[in-house]
């Protein structure tokens, strides 16, 4: 595992509008100067909306080919999710697009019941670990973050520390009245699966008038913040040290001690 220097791009999406969001994002990602990763937002060029039908584009749309060619354009790797659209289902898929143009994709898992996107779009069923210089990561979209059991840092004794991912992403629209849960969250997935842990969410108001507070993140594997965003349009950068987690891992292994399980799928 090298340094791995992670950028957060915390904006406010316009609504509906994915033109705009990418003359905006793409202005914001282009200031951040050199980093490994740079995070978007859930939905980055949409909004949370279930008015799929109108906003969602295919694999092979606009969208997409932008956001491969903006990876190639800076040099780094870019995650965001986009509303795409698979024949007659929506899937709010996270995309991990690296800057040779080739990408991985994870489709969030829990849909958000309290705003109805589990009647709207369909839910995936394969967690994803991407690697980047060295690190295994784990990708994940939102509402997925509440579910501590599909985000449990399984045993693998032959990797590194034991464990299958040593960073957990979490791209986000979540509203300013649930911030004291996403703070929270955040911290505990930290401190349970000994993994550094990034929580990226918008700011403003979106189409539906929920405001948006920022609070995005990164946080060690005791879930003490390295950065911490206000409730205003944000890019900031950090560099993730493997040592202090590894040292940690090693002299705290509560992973040893974890109740093996698995999955219905």
């Amino acid at each position: 595992m090298q340094a791995l220097t992670v950028s957060l791009v915390q904006g406010a999406t316009r609504w509906h509008d994915a033109p705009a969001n990418r003359d905006y994002y793409g202005a914001l990602v282009r200031g951040v100067g050199r980093s490994d990763l740079i995070v978007l937002p859930e939905t980055f060029l949409s909004g949370f909306s279930n008015d799929t039908r109108a906003s969602a584009e295919t694999m092979d749309g606009e969208g997409v080919a932008w956001l491969r060619a903006l990876a190639q354009e800076v040099g780094a790797t870019l995650c965001g999710s986009l509303a795409i659209r698979e024949g007659d289902t929506v899937y709010n898929r996270l995309l991990w697009v690296r800057p040779d143009g080739s990408f991985a994709q994870y489709d969030k898992r829990h849909l958000f019941r309290m705003a109805g996107e589990h009647t709207r779009y369909g839910g995936g069923r394969e967690r994803l670990i991407v690697e980047l210089k060295g690190w295994r990561i784990l990708p994940q979209v939102c509402y997925d973050l509440r579910f501590p059991v599909w985000l449990r840092n399984r045993r693998v004794e032959a990797a590194a520390g034991g464990m299958d991912y040593d960073l957990a992403v979490f791209v986000a629209n979540w509203p300013a009245p649930r911030r004291q849960p996403w703070r929270t969250l955040l911290r505990a997935r930290a401190i349970e699966n000994l993994s550094y842990v990034i929580g990226l969410n918008r700011v403003g108001v979106d189409g539906n008038d929920l405001p948006y507070a920022g609070d995005s993140a990164v946080l060690d594997a005791v879930g003490e913040p390295l950065i911490e965003l206000g409730p205003q349009e944000q890019v900031a950068t950090v560099t993730l040290d493997p040592a202090p987690l590894l040292a940690h891992r090693e002299r705290f292994p509560a992973w040893m001690d974890a109740d093996e399980f698995s999955l219905q799928p």
